[in-house]
């Protein structure tokens, strides 16, 4: 997948969608149907200094509550029980974590984070935001944990839910 140049009108809707200003913001990883950033691509140490794990953000809100509703719906026990049935989506889990990782070290080294992914990567499924925000950047086939969270979503980058309270 192709990461764009966040541009000021991406850090503005970012802003408005987290409601908090924005740090490390390094690019945009996908977009809404609409064009609005879905994923974020954050630098691994912001601006004061502080390590920030977390390469790919789900910005979205329609994709943050979705996220959210999976979770309460219990499907990340399921999906940690899928992941020891399964050797070779175990296999595929590990290399996504691999994967993140070495995305994110070519946007810095920072000691204090070495190893740790996100989303309880490489043996847990521990939040499925950071998973979907990793198979919405990197398309399908990377992360099997994040596309079978968006297989089990009724919520879509195709179909555009922005701007419905507006």
């Amino acid at each position: 997948m192709t990461w764009e140049t966040a541009q000021a009108r991406d850090i503005e809707v970012l802003e408005r969608q987290l409601g908090r200003p924005m740090r490390g913001v390094h690019a945009i990883a996908a977009r809404c149907a609409c064009g609005d950033p879905a994923v974020v691509v954050t630098v691994p140490r912001v601006e004061d200094g502080t390590p920030f794990p977390t390469l790919y953000y789900l910005s979205l809100p329609e994709a943050t509550k979705e996220a959210s509703r999976l979770e309460a719906a219990g499907l990340m026990p399921d999906f940690e029980q899928r992941l020891a049935d399964d050797s070779e989506a175990r296999t595929a889990y590990e290399a996504a974590h691999k994967d993140y990782l070495h995305k994110r070290e070519e946007l810095g080294s920072v000691p204090e984070i070495e190893g740790i992914s996100a989303g309880g990567m490489p043996t847990r499924v521990k939040c499925l935001h950071a998973l979907i925000a990793h198979s919405l950047a990197e398309g399908p086939g990377v992360n099997p944990v994040g596309d079978w969270a968006l297989a089990e979503s009724d919520w879509s980058l195709e179909v555009c839910r922005c701007r419905v309270d507006e």
